[in-house]
């Protein structure tokens, strides 16, 4: 938090498709649809591994994080961090990244050209995303209420 004030909460995982994308030559993630947009110059890419992120290399990594603006940093070779102003938001936002890395990864392999968004539309697009009123604690509630029907337990 000394190095990050802006985040108020973490969150880190090593998920499929966010670990998949950490894992190719450039991980950076291209505006190809909507989701993917929501990340557009939000971004921080590490390629430069240095093994787990304890002390020095945590140090190190929370460095790509001080820009407001950057929300998520792909760890090169090893998962994706992302961080928020409130746990539904960065929640919503750890969700949505591995969706948007799943699509990405996804058309890569159909070995087609991919449609990029141009740059006002994929900024526009992120702004949106940044702004839509209630989406990320809606989101939070509708999947506590889920869980509360499916499995009471989760929350003991």
């Amino acid at each position: 938090h000394r190095a990050c004030p802006h985040a108020r909460c973490a969150m880190h995982v090593h998920s499929i498709h966010a670990t998949v994308l950490a894992s190719l030559a450039d991980s950076h993630l291209p505006a190809i649809d909507q989701t993917t947009a929501m990340f557009h110059n939000r971004v921080a890419v590490d390629d430069h591994y240095g093994g787990m992120a304890f002390e020095d290399e945590a140090a190190r990594c929370v460095q790509l994080l001080s820009d407001p603006k950057i929300t998520t940093l792909i760890m090169g070779n090893h998962g994706v961090l992302v961080i928020g102003a409130t746990v539904a938001e960065t929640f919503n936002r750890l969700y949505y990244f591995e969706r948007a890395a799943e699509t990405y990864i996804r058309a890569l392999q159909t070995g087609r050209p991919l449609r990029y968004l141009p740059e006002d539309i994929a900024e526009k697009t992120a702004r949106e995303w940044e702004t839509y009123p209630g989406f990320a604690d809606d989101h939070l509630r509708e999947i506590k209420a889920i869980l509360d029907a499916e499995a009471p337990d989760y929350a003991s």
